[in-house]
């Protein structure tokens, strides 16, 4: 038996990429709510699929930006959001449930995902959208989300990304700033391997950042993340690291 677990995911049902090979090399799948990517047909698909791989399905909600792909900020009231993110879950969960599936969890995608880091508005609207549907937030450490989350009782999945760069105070470097995406995949192989043993990850800057973390994100719109997927898993086994839900 390992001493070393890890979950591994990647975004799905977005239209890009090749999600079944993913689902292959995966334990956790963020499937799209049709909000940012995905129409009903691709996701119910996705959803079947992640069943037969023996894959756990989350809900990853967006805001309603179907044309920047959910990448833009938008300041959307608070009840207007926890009515977007209510609607997007219980669409997925009846995907799902159709096919003998169910959600496990919801991850916030994008603009979302990164304006909750710090916007406590919008992280209280998707913590109450969470807490509503009775399911653990999938988020990153140390981010709003994850504070008002743990003071409302809810389960964390403590996230880190594979193929992102990371600033110095450990969030994300914008996709539009250099280093934002870490292309190599024999390096995001060994900062998986690092990130798990270590508890570390390397900055943009050359400093160290501590992070606590469940599941790690393999984006699969990210050019070559099929062969990166595979080059983690390797790797991981190699270290003698188990790969499943944690």
């Amino acid at each position: 038996m390992p001493s070393r677990v890890i979950d591994l995911n990647a975004d799905l049902g977005e239209g890009v990429g090749d999600d079944p090979a993913m689902l292959e090399l995966v334990t956790s799948a963020n499937v799209a709510c049709g909000f940012h990517a995905g129409t009903p047909s691709e996701l119910l698909s996705t959803c079947r699929e992640a069943v037969a791989a023996g894959v756990r399905i989350g809900a990853q909600v967006s805001y309603p930006d179907l044309a920047g792909f959910g990448r833009r900020f938008m300041d959307v009231a608070p009840a207007d959001l926890l009515a977007d993110l209510t609607y997007q879950i219980g669409a997925l969960r009846a995907l799902a449930e159709s096919v003998g599936g169910a959600v496990e969890y919801v991850k916030p995608h994008g603009a979302l995902y990164n304006a909750i880091v710090h916007h406590t508005v919008q992280a209280g609207a998707v913590v109450d959208a969470v807490a509503s549907a009775g399911l653990p937030l999938m988020c990153l450490p140390g981010s709003e989300a994850e504070r008002l989350a743990l003071d409302a009782g809810l389960g964390v999945i403590r996230e880190a990304f594979a193929d992102r760069g990371y600033t110095a105070a450990g969030t994300l470097v914008p996709r539009s700033e250099p280093g934002a995406l870490v292309t190599d995949p024999d390096a995001v192989a060994a900062r998986v391997v690092d990130l798990v043993q270590t508890g570390r990850i390397l900055a943009v800057d050359g400093s160290t950042v501590e992070v606590s973390v469940d599941s790690v994100c393999l984006h699969g719109d990210t050019p070559g993340a099929v062969e990166h997927a595979r080059r983690v898993r390797t790797a991981l086994a190699a270290a003698g690291i188990g790969v499943r839900t944690r």
